[in-house]
């Protein structure tokens, strides 16, 4: 049993819990931030805390987009006495404005989730993750291929690709990996929402012809925390998207 923690954003739904659930079942004690959701994130751990009575669930209200946030989880991890082994940064914004319309303060909101957020939180939070630990970053199929309708989004999610890359060398003197998920579409709660019509057009694009499970995803999230060589590394898991 590892019996380490693993800060995990946005940890209470979506690809952010099957990690959760995924690491709770190899023995890791979780921290789980959420953005407003208070009823949901309590479920949701009294949920896992029952289902894997063995280790602990800690939950953290933080928004990504408020760097203030930042002490807020460092202070969390202090006062608990937590030590990092892990960092799964997988909570992020989208700004779906028409590119004509869209304004400063929107683009830097997103940048500030999706880039600003994990870079001041490593920062910040370095002295406390212990050497050797793991760093995940969620990236995207939309950082290597053309987003169609949020350009920020394909933005920042190729500016993760880039920090992953550019990270390793600061990181590297306490030991510490960084790598990336990239993944394709995902039937997460909010992708179930898309009109049937937009989803049978990409699944039309994807080799196996269909989306993703988030449960899927685990395997390469458990790699990459456990496997100590792979680094600076971007792994993409689309189901051979675009294939035709």
């Amino acid at each position: 049993m590892n019996q380490q923690t693993a800060l995990i954003t946005g940890g209470t739904k979506g690809i952010g819990k099957a990690v959760a659930q995924r690491l709770l079942s190899e023995g890791f004690d979780v921290l789980l931030t959420y953005g407003s959701d208070i009823q949901r994130a309590n479920e949701v751990k009294d949920e896992l805390a029952s289902a894997f009575p063995s280790s602990r669930v800690y939950i953290l209200q933080a928004d990504i987009s408020d760097l203030t946030s930042i002490d807020l989880i460092c202070d969390y991890v202090s006062d608990n006495g937590l030590s990092i082994g892990s960092v799964i940064f997988n909570a992020g914004l989208t700004d779906r404005t028409d590119f004509h319309q869209i304004n400063p303060d929107e683009w830097k909101h997103v940048f500030d989730a999706n880039v600003h957020f994990p870079v001041f939180l490593l920062q910040k939070l370095y002295d406390q993750m212990q050497p050797g630990a793991s760093v995940v970053f969620t990236g995207s199929l939309m950082g290597i291929h053309p987003h169609s309708v949020s350009l920020v989004y394909g933005v920042t999610k190729s500016t993760v690709h880039a920090l992953v890359k550019n990270l390793v060398k600061f990181l590297a003197p306490k030991g510490i990996r960084v790598n990336a998920v990239a993944p394709g579409f995902v039937d997460t709660e909010w992708q179930k929402t898309k009109p049937a019509k937009i989803k049978a057009n990409i699944n039309a694009k994807i080799a196996l012809g269909r989306f993703c499970e988030p449960e899927e995803l685990t395997d390469v999230y458990l790699m990459l925390v456990e496997n100590k060589y792979i680094n600076g590394e971007i792994i993409t898991v689309d189901g051979a998207y675009s294939y035709k």
